[in-house]
């Protein structure tokens, strides 16, 4: 795949609307079952199995179990990737779509500045700005003015 800045930018906006599309069919498929849970669990199982046959299909279905030598915090994303998918199916009834994904954006601000500032995960550190603390509270402004 390319490695360019446009094209990561377009396919992060198509996944960023993958998220609003995945949180109302989330949410409806838990009123469906009767269950948030369960519905988190129908969404993973059925991402899991695309995954596992992606994965077969591009050839690294062998470097799957290399991943029993990583070390364990980096084994923890999927248990994150569960926790939005439910947190989101189960808020999305009370706060809307809009209301929703801003605030799912201005955790992910204030936790990318955090992550930058202390250089986790191997990611080059990169100070906290004055700049890039305008860009948190507009999103901030942005979750007050989605809401009233």
């Amino acid at each position: 795949m390319p490695q360019t800045t446009l094209f990561a930018m377009i396919l992060v906006a198509v996944a960023g609307a993958a998220i609003a599309l995945q949180s109302p069919i989330n949410s409806a498929l838990g009123r469906h079952i009767g269950s948030s849970l369960g519905a988190a669990t129908i969404s993973f199982g059925v991402g899991f199995v695309l995954l596992v046959v992606a994965t077969l299909l591009y050839g690294d279905g062998g470097k799957l179990m290399t991943a029993v030598g990583a070390p364990r915090v980096l084994l923890t994303g999927g248990i994150l990737g569960a926790f939005l998918v439910w947190a989101t199916l189960y808020s999305v009834p009370v706060l809307g779509v809009l209301t929703l994904s801003a605030v799912l954006i201005l955790g992910q601000i204030v936790a990318a500045l955090a992550i930058d500032h202390m250089g986790l995960f191997g990611m080059a550190a990169r100070e906290i700005s004055a700049t890039r603390l305008m860009a948190a509270g507009l999103v901030a402004a942005g979750v007050v003015l989605s809401r009233y």
